[in-house]
């Protein structure tokens, strides 16, 4: 798994890093000059497709390996608390937040004349699709956008998918699944398999118990790469009954930050998938 985990950390820098110099466009003027991003998923984004000096700050979370592919570009950049306060001493012309960002932060922000452009969460690679073209927009970038859209196209057909679906559980921290409508069941089934949880009418993040999970009997487990913190909410990893099944099911990890915001490096979860089931 970590041969392609390699690939992609190093084709973002080199996209990170070819944005650094390449020219302005020839609209400059009417593009936003000074950008803050306040959501950990539009931070990513931006950082591929910002030139220099033109993103102020990012989110505190895009530190957060566990939650950001780019936290290493990110430890280069300011960062923010996504405060109105702290946002508006940057004097941003542009700020980039999410759906679920503060409601307080945002609406306080567009009282004091800020333009403030919301994302919701990506809960498929065609919205992922929509949301580099949209940011690619908003920062005059639309050509570093495209070709962020092309790479992540050409990646995706070039998966080598299982000869057979497998049906695949996800297991996460409190007994958490993904079911339909989210960006891991798309990542599943473009990978040619199938996931238990929608079979099962899950829709969105829901609970699967235990005695559910055991009594399906997946040929896949994906857990999270942090379930074995020392915290409550991963107790239920140290079941014997899911000792049991992860002897019979071929059980892998996946990094949550592939799937926890939607971006070009989303390929990698469907990769992993395809190679956990060719294994």
């Amino acid at each position: 798994m970590k041969r392609v985990s390699v690939k992609w950390t190093r084709r973002l820098c080199l996209a990170a890093g070819l944005a650094l110099f390449a020219p302005l466009p020839a609209n400059a003027a009417d593009i936003a000059q000074r950008v803050v991003s306040i959501n950990v998923c539009t931070d990513q984004l931006a950082m591929l497709l910002a030139r220099e000096g033109q993103l102020q700050s990012v989110s505190y979370l895009s530190r957060d390996p566990q939650l950001s592919v780019m936290a290493g570009k990110a430890e280069q950049l300011p960062i923010n608390h996504a405060q109105a306060e702290e946002v508006f001493l940057q004097k941003p012309d542009l700020v980039l937040a999410g759906t679920f960002s503060s409601r307080a932060t945002v609406g306080l922000l567009r009282r004091l004349g800020i333009r403030v452009e919301e994302f919701a969460p990506a809960r498929s690679f065609k919205d992922i699709e929509e949301h580099l073209r949209r940011i690619g927009e908003l920062l005059g970038r639309q050509a570093e956008a495209q070709a962020q859209i092309d790479d992540m196209k050409a990646a995706l057909a070039a998966i080598k998918r299982p000869d057979h679906a497998k049906r695949v559980a996800l297991y996460y921290a409190n007994s958490y699944t993904s079911g339909q409508g989210t960006l891991v069941d798309e990542a599943v089934r473009l990978a040619g398999l199938e996931n238990m949880a929608g079979e099962i009418g899950i829709t969105g993040s829901a609970l699967l118990p235990l005695e559910k999970l055991v009594l399906e009997k997946p040929d896949i487990l994906v857990r999270s790469s942090r379930d074995r913190a020392p915290a409550l909410a991963f107790e239920n990893f140290q079941h014997p009954a899911l000792r049991a099944l992860e002897k019979q099911a071929r059980a892998i990890s996946m990094a949550d930050n592939l799937t926890v915001c939607g971006g070009p490096f989303s390929v990698e979860a469907v990769a992993e998938l395809a190679e956990a089931a060719r294994d």
